[in-house]
């Protein structure tokens, strides 16, 4: 190895370790097994070296994204269920582990949620039970109170999505209003009002999900709005693109990128 390489693979290694809690990443010996042992270093020094110590991004938001990503995607439970424990070993709690998920049920459908439920609880039943109930990830919304579900979801769309969610919502009066209905009663009034996950994190995971679909570019956009709107960042955005170009493919985080360009223009 090169003294670069030998530096972005140390530092990979010891993020991959802490991550997964092992000495002995298993990439490491998968890659060695079929003779490609030199490729699995490279490829941890790349993206756990590299790529996962970028600025912009903490580190529990970017194990929320994949997390989320491998929801939607919704064929790699091996690797959920190890993002999902190394989310936990980055700080991230197993209620928000759990609302990120759900979270992703209106974007991904039900199967995916379900599915990603159960490497969850597969997950928590091999550690000790949690000695105390996680507070809220963050102080809930004035509009969270509200009684009426479907103005509860009015007030959150217009407060998360702003414009952008209004034109979504509008656009359908004509053709399917009761699918604007259930997006505004069940995604923005059931949803997005629980608590333990805040509303910036909602939006990463939810960009997150919408890159690994790769057929929602509309729903990206407001979403990449969305972020902005709640305070996050433009960088936040550029880097869950990034960090998902390994995990959703170059293809998807090029046209994601775009998008957010488009986004970032429009503002």
């Amino acid at each position: 190895m090169s003294e670069v390489r030998d530096t972005s693979f140390d530092q990979g290694l010891k993020l991959i370790q802490q991550l997964g809690g092992a000495d002995r990443p298993a990439v490491l010996d998968l890659f060695e097994s079929i003779g490609e042992a030199e490729f699995g270093e490279r490829c941890v020094g790349f993206i756990y070296g590299d790529v996962y110590h970028r600025p912009g991004l903490a580190l529990p938001d970017r194990q929320l994204a994949t997390v989320a990503a491998l929801t939607a995607l919704g064929y790699a439970g091996s690797q959920l269920g190890f993002h999902a424990k190394a989310a936990l070993n980055v700080g991230c709690t197993r209620r928000q582990l759990v609302e990120a998920v759900i979270h992703i049920s209106s974007f991904a459908g039900f199967p995916a949620t379900l599915n990603a439920l159960g490497e969850l609880k597969a997950l928590f039943e091999t550690l000790p039970a949690e000695e105390t109930s996680p507070e809220p990830d963050a102080e809930a919304p004035s509009w969270a109170s509200i009684e009426d579900r479907h103005e509860r979801g009015l007030a959150a769309m217009k407060a998360v999505d702003g414009e952008a969610g209004e034109k979504v919502a509008a656009a359908l009066q004509d053709i399917a209003p009761d699918l604007a209905t259930y997006i505004v009663d069940f995604t923005f009034g059931e949803i997005y009002p629980r608590p333990h996950l805040s509303l910036r994190r909602r939006e990463i995971v939810t960009i997150a999900a919408c890159v690994a679909l790769g057929t929602a570019l509309p729903q990206l956009k407001v979403h990449i709005h969305g972020l902005l709107n709640v305070g996050g960042s433009e960088q936040e955005v550029v880097e869950t693109v990034l960090h998902l170009a390994f995990y959703c493919g170059f293809p998807a985080a090029l046209n994601a990128i775009a998008a957010a360009r488009e986004v970032f223009a429009q503002r």
